[in-house]
């Protein structure tokens, strides 16, 4: 597994986990065709091109399924647990994923706006392409979690806790990360890093140079210093 090193507290170097990513292996699907229902259990099913807005999931179970181009405009799927799944060209807006489980997911290329994942736990989840506007994963718990190539307008990390979770080539703007919890986050490769409440909360974080010179002005803020040029500057 890769490393990285960071420097402690201490000033002393200390080596930081990478996060592991899903192996989905998916078996032979078969098309599923029809809707979703409360507590429903998926089992090696392929929901392909379907329209599921406004039907209602929640506390589903999905195991070795594919949802690819579906629409999910305002589906319940609260509490719902995707485990060995492929999640793919997904579209939506107001989904409901409240306390929903992850483990061993892949994400890809999804165009998502206000979907709800407050309180969801990601183990192992690769969230890659795509857009993803209003993200609510307040009081979330990722582990082994890496944004790859996404843009992720105005997330909201308030209270989440985050380990060993990786920013790779992404658009990151105005997120909030106030009472967030970080150990092993790494940003340096993020394209665009946008903070707009929780500065504070970095801790536990990796960040390139070039980061902290553009947070700089963010940073001095919160301790109370303010930045001014000199007599004649």
């Amino acid at each position: 597994m890769a490393r990285r090193t960071t420097t402690g507290k201490s000033g002393t170097a200390r080596r930081s986990a990478a996060a592991r990513r899903p192996e989905v292996r998916l078996p032979p699907l078969v098309p599923y065709g029809g809707e979703l229902e409360p507590d429903g259990d998926y089992d090696g099913q392929e929901f392909g091109g379907l329209d599921l807005a406004d039907q209602e999931g929640p506390g589903s179970r999905f195991i070795d399924c594919a949802l690819r181009e579906c629409g999910l405009d305002r589906t319940d799927l609260g509490r719902a647990r995707f485990i060995d799944c492929v999640i793919e060209g997904i579209r939506g807006v107001g989904t409901d994923l409240g306390g929903a489980s992850l483990r061993d997911v892949e994400v890809v290329d999804a165009r998502l706006g206000g979907v709800q994942l407050h309180g969801a736990v990601f183990e192992r989840v690769l969230i890659r392409g795509g857009k993803i506007d209003y993200l609510n994963l307040r009081k979330a718990k990722l582990k082994d979690v890496v944004f790859e190539g996404c843009v992720l307008a105005e997330p909201d990390f308030g209270g989440a806790e985050l380990e060993r979770v990786e920013f790779r080539d992404c658009v990151v703007k105005d997120a909030d990360l106030s009472g967030v919890r970080m150990k092993d986050v790494d940003l340096r490769t993020v394209a665009e890093l946008g903070i707009a409440r929780g500065i504070d909360r970095l801790a536990g974080a990796v960040i390139s140079t070039a980061q902290l010179l553009d947070l700089a002005p963010a940073f001095a803020a919160q301790i109370g210093v303010r930045v001014e040029d000199g007599p004649g500057g």
